[in-house]
């Protein structure tokens, strides 16, 4: 059931959700969070695609929040809430507000969602594009539990990172790091099959890929050993390379979706790790609402090596070993003198009693 409402107000927009329900025969309200869509008219269509999808999972309350900017001055100070109420199977598993915003309205679009959230359940706030650099504090950030963002289709996504580092707030986080969450786990798992230290790491994929830089940053962060962090053509991350005193053990995704796990002195496997929907991305991040401290981690561990010319990071092969070691192992060196622990534990049980499992 869909209901098309123009130039109204929050309170109609709950009456017509009411209307809607009862027409269905569904009075009652059983879902389980709402969830903020903050993005433009070019992307809601696939936003909103996604949300309806994961909603199978976490019956929501999903707000879109699409803000509508004139090109009139006169019409830019004009206020207008258009909306559109679905109910049924046009939401999925819940219910789906799209919110309009023109004018003057578009910079308190706070006061319009406020009303619309389901009473004691949490609120996510998600920007698939465009998001603020400090979610935290945004109008709309300050309302959720949650706050979402994907660095992945920033401008530079590198450089996002950066200030998603500098303006961390727990409840933060990012569907870059989401998308490691297989490569994390399978690498936990590699290294508690082993009884051995890890001296390196060599973590390959797309160049300017904040998924790539966040895997790198984690085991780094984790292991405290020096991570070369290499290029690849893709998709996405194509492998890692951790050097051992029990030799190398590799993860390796040339096609982006089966992958092959090498150790020494044990058969290659071959792994399902394929690239994941921006659906599963966003299901999974629905399924815990507390604050990840092991993205925190990771994430602020990597200021100082993202802030690297990137020349540095990726130095021909032809270049003598010791000059292309220095940019390459600065990282975990800054590590290690910051933790220098009087007794260095196995760099396998470190990673494996931290890894995240989400």
């Amino acid at each position: 059931m869909k209901i098309d409402l123009t130039d109204t107000t929050s309170s109609k927009v709950n009456k017509a959700l009411v209307q809607a329900r009862r027409a269905l025969g569904t009075p009652a309200v059983g879902m389980v969070l709402t969830l903020v869509i903050v993005t433009d008219e070019e992307n809601a269509y696939d936003a909103l695609k996604a949300a309806n999808e994961a909603s199978r999972e976490h019956p929501s309350r999903t707000l879109v929040v699409i803000k509508r900017v004139s090109r009139s001055p006169r019409d830019r100070t004009k206020s207008r809430l258009d909306a559109e109420v679905r109910v049924g199977a046009e939401a999925g598993t819940g219910e789906t507000v799209v919110l309009r915003l023109y004018g003057e309205v578009v910079n308190h679009a706070q006061s319009v969602v406020l009303p619309l959230l389901l009473p004691d359940a949490p609120t996510v706030v998600w920007w698939p594009v465009d998001a603020p650099l400090d979610p935290a504090n945004d109008p709309l950030g300050a309302l959720a539990q949650r706050r979402v963002t994907d660095t992945y289709a920033a401008e530079q996504p590198v450089h996002e990172l950066e200030a998603r580092a500098a303006s961390y707030s727990p409840g933060d986080t990012d569907l870059s790091w989401t998308r490691i969450t297989p490569w994390r786990s399978m690498l936990a798992a590699a290294l508690d099959q082993v009884t051995c230290d890890v001296t390196s790491v060599e973590v390959e994929g797309e160049e300017f890929n904040p998924s790539c830089e966040l895997l790198a940053m984690w085991l780094a962060d984790r292991l405290d050993v020096p991570v070369k962090r290499s290029l690849s053509a893709g998709p996405g991350l194509t492998g890692v390379r951790l050097e051992s005193t029990c030799g190398p053990i590799v993860l390796d995704r040339a096609d982006g979706t089966l992958a092959t796990l090498s150790i020494q002195g044990q058969p290659d496997r071959a792994v399902a790790l394929k690239r994941r929907e921006t659906s599963e991305l966003i299901a999974e991040e629905l399924r815990r609402l507390d604050p990840d401290d092991t993205y925190a981690a990771a994430l602020k561990f990597g200021v100082d090596r993202l802030g690297e010319p990137e020349e540095q990071k990726t130095v021909p092969e032809s270049v003598s070993s010791s000059a292309s070691a220095a940019p390459t192992a600065a990282p975990a060196q800054k590590a290690a003198a910051k933790k220098a622990p009087a007794k260095k534990t196995p760099a396998k049980r470190g990673a494996a009693k931290k890894a995240s499992t989400k």
